[in-house]
């Protein structure tokens, strides 16, 4: 057999990554699949490496499920949500399923760091049929993907379906315990000298619980939409809640907190939302500033460290632009919307994952 010439390597190189991102939406469904069957809390409560015989007997599967059930879990071992270990015992050829470090992350029972409702919730199918109106909106005049498939803002929906505005702030909040667990030892500086915080779009107070658990000597509020903060307006220790609108007013701390809020956002509504916040804190050398958690994409390909961070960041801006008319931002892109408020400093310090802490200062 004649060896294939570098144009053909190249004809088939790029046919299999046209099949690969054309099937793409398996690997989101297939993980949904595995959460929604329980597949992590079974393998975790078996103890020991599960075969797929015990594996589908434990979901009660009918036997012609079993190939089915196979194929799932091949997939999901070669995308690193689980692995295979030989058994112990009479038969060490056999082998069973045990859990990785990510899929311990979907157990949902007594696991406050769960991911699987982020799963669920951003893997819905009203989520994701924005996406099937792209090409839609960006032929239209629908101000979001999202609003092009369902007539209504993402914050409508989920204001006006209790299950699904549910399910979306635990996911947020789950997000948060797994997130602030490592950023604020990674970003104690950041913190340590503020005496009052106002943490705005803060949902449910999960990521001001765990600025206070960390830093006790932090007066701490959270500031969200009042169907949000309903139920929890009012004081929770050292936890305020307030209902409001970040656009009309920021009630006074030395510092201004917003987690993944700005990517929501144009940048003309960005500008609009850090002018309030300059004007919530003091001046710099009173202590005051913005801080910022978000991604900042890296531009530069040669200081990209890892493809897999940079994927999801694009894959995060392709999302905040369908669901919000919003965007991730370069440290260019960032430093003009800090200029355009008003601000006159910033500073980046990078964490582990794909986000960073920005420090803003007037």
């Amino acid at each position: 057999m004649n060896s294939a010439s570098q144009e053909e390597i190249e004809l088939i190189q790029a046919h299999t990554q046209i099949w690969k991102y054309a099937f793409n939406y398996a690997s989101s469904l297939s993980l949904r699949c595995v959460v929604q069957l329980g597949i992590p809390d079974i393998i975790l409560n078996h103890g020991k490496p599960m075969t797929l015989s015990t594996l589908v007997d434990a979901l009660s599967l009918p036997s012609a499920r079993t190939d089915p059930l196979n194929s799932l879990m091949r997939f999901m071992i070669h995308l690193g949500f689980f692995a295979t270990q030989s058994l112990a015992g009479e038969n060490q050829e056999q082998e069973g399923y045990v859990l990785t470090a990510t899929s311990r992350l979907l157990v949902k029972a007594n696991n406050t760091n769960t991911m699987s409702s982020v799963v669920l919730s951003m893997v819905d199918p009203f989520m994701v049929s924005s996406l099937h109106s792209l090409s839609t909106w960006f032929q239209g005049s629908q101000s979001t993907p999202f609003v092009a498939a369902h007539g209504m803002t993402l914050w409508n929906v989920l204001e006006q379906n209790p299950e699904s505005g549910k399910n979306f702030h635990d996911s947020m909040a789950n997000d948060s315990c797994v997130l602030m667990s490592v950023v604020l030892k990674e970003g104690k500086e950041v913190f340590d000298n503020l005496k009052s915080l106002v943490d705005v779009g803060g949902g449910t107070g999960t990521t001001a619980h765990a600025v206070v658990g960390a830093f006790p000597h932090i007066n701490c509020v959270v500031l969200d939409l009042p169907n949000v903060v309903a139920d929890l307006q009012g004081s929770t220790g050292k936890v305020v809640f307030i209902g409001g609108d970040m656009f009309e007013y920021i009630p006074r701390a030395d510092a201004v907190l917003m987690k993944f809020i700005l990517h929501d956002w144009s940048d003309t509504d960005c500008v609009r939302i850090l002018k309030r916040c300059r004007e919530a804190i003091p001046s710099r050398e009173d202590g005051g500033k913005v801080i910022i958690l978000d991604a900042v994409i890296e531009e530069d390909k040669n200081k990209q460290e890892d493809n897999s961070i940079t994927e999801t960041q694009l894959l995060f801006d392709i999302m905040m632009m369908a669901f919000h008319n919003g965007k991730e931002r370069t440290e260019k892109e960032w430093k003009k919307l800090f200029i355009d408020s008003g601000f006159t400093d910033y500073k980046i310090t990078r964490v582990q994952g794909f986000r960073s802490f920005i420090e803003v200062y007037p």
